[in-house]
């Protein structure tokens, strides 16, 4: 599967004689800085309600083989004769839907009922399955037929708050970090030194106006500590939102007549784990098996309850929760240092990133107000 796909490609790139981020695009193999005045930033050429036409026609200089740039992005010391790819968004801010897949919903339920203690979710497991005694991926979220099956559940004395955001009427939204801290391609992505049971959660991101229009499309691991998570849903923002755990990319193919949100709803995502041990974990997912539509989990972020004047992208969830035992019978899925992460379908290519700790990624330490003011010295606001 290639890294980079086809289509009308946005992203972001540190590249050689620039001190600050560029806007780039793709064309014939080529990296292309688009930079212009006026249309410096994502989130600029997001609100100008003609993105695709404005990518697809600026006029724009090479930089470099897109390959080449690839290579560059997951050096362990990158050269800076070379660009560089950062995450394709800069001043939206970063959301997420949780619990939109049955499996991801069970497990979010083991997890809990687990108190975070990786060495009893295979037994709960087989335990909640059995109490449950039904298909959940039937269910329409907030239904009198899901009603029913909430009632069931709480006689039975199994009733979750991931059930209650899984098959009722309210969707899970969360922030799952700041505006431009999330990292890019080939960035390592981190976990919190106190987790000992921890996994990537591949998702497929939606890029979203201002107006709530979704005008594209990328990939994400929305980085997940499930023993944190487990022992509290209020540790959420713990779990969640740390130095280097968001990762996006490698860029936002925006919507056009071939590729459009019908794509992204039956797109198969594929996610691989290679660990420096010698282990290997391979997954598939396919989204249509969401349990909400994509336009719901906008509708539930963006609208008179809620609004972001700079826009947003929204991790739309996973199916995935690794059950894969590493570390002993009945342990589960948990990284190792040095994990390579590869999240991947054709339409949106690859976003593949190393594993360590957050303390050890590289700090964050160019925001908004960074970029703003490098801009503004440069005219291009």
């Amino acid at each position: 599967m290639g890294l980079v796909p086809g289509g009308v490609l946005l992203g972001r790139a540190m590249v050689p004689g620039y001190a600050y981020p560029r806007i780039v695009t793709v064309r014939d193999g080529q990296l292309v800085d688009i930079t212009a005045k006026g249309f410096a930033t994502v989130r600029d050429i997001a609100e100008s309600g003609r993105a695709t036409e404005h990518v697809r026609t600026v006029a724009g200089t090479a930089v470099g083989a897109v390959e080449a740039v690839l290579a560059n992005s997951e050096a362990a010391s990158p050269r800076d004769d070379v660009a560089r790819l950062l995450a394709p968004i800069d001043l939206q801010s970063v959301k997420a839907s949780g619990v939109t897949f049955v499996v991801s919903l069970l497990e979010r339920v083991i997890e809990e009922q687990a108190r975070g203690d990786k060495s009893r979710a295979d037994a709960l497991r087989s335990e909640i399955l059995d109490l449950i005694g039904t298909d959940l991926s039937e269910l329409v979220p907030g239904s009198d037929s899901a009603m029913k099956v909430k009632a069931a559940l709480i006689a039975k004395g199994v009733w979750s708050q991931y059930l209650e955001v899984g098959i009722g009427p309210d969707a899970e939204i969360f922030t799952k970090s700041q505006p431009m801290s999330a990292v890019g391609f080939g960035a390592e992505v981190g976990l919190h030194p106190i987790s000992s049971w921890n996994n990537p959660e591949p998702e497929v991101a939606l890029l979203v106006t201002s107006k709530g229009a979704i005008i594209g499309a990328t990939l994400g691991n929305d980085v997940n500590l499930r023993d944190v998570e487990g022992r509290s849903a209020l540790l959420l923002g713990k779990a969640k939102d740390n130095n280097a755990s968001a990762a996006l990319g490698p860029f936002v193919r925006l919507f056009d007549g071939e590729f459009t949100l019908d794509t992204v709803k039956n797109a198969e995502i594929a996610l691989r784990v290679e660990g420096e041990d010698g282990f290997e974990l391979d997954g598939h997912s396919n989204m249509a098996q969401i349990s909400r539509t994509p336009e719901s989990l906008v509708a539930a972020t963006i609208g008179e309850h809620h609004q972001y004047p700079d826009g947003l992208v929204l991790y739309l969830g996973t199916m995935f929760a690794p059950v894969k035992d590493r570390g002993g019978q009945g342990m589960g899925f948990t990284h190792k240092l040095g994990d390579v992460v590869s999240v991947s379908t054709p339409s949106l290519g690859t976003l593949r990133n190393r594993v360590n700790l957050s303390t050890v990624c590289p700090p964050w330490i160019y925001g908004a107000s960074h970029l703003l003011r490098d801009l503004a010295r440069a005219d291009l606001l």
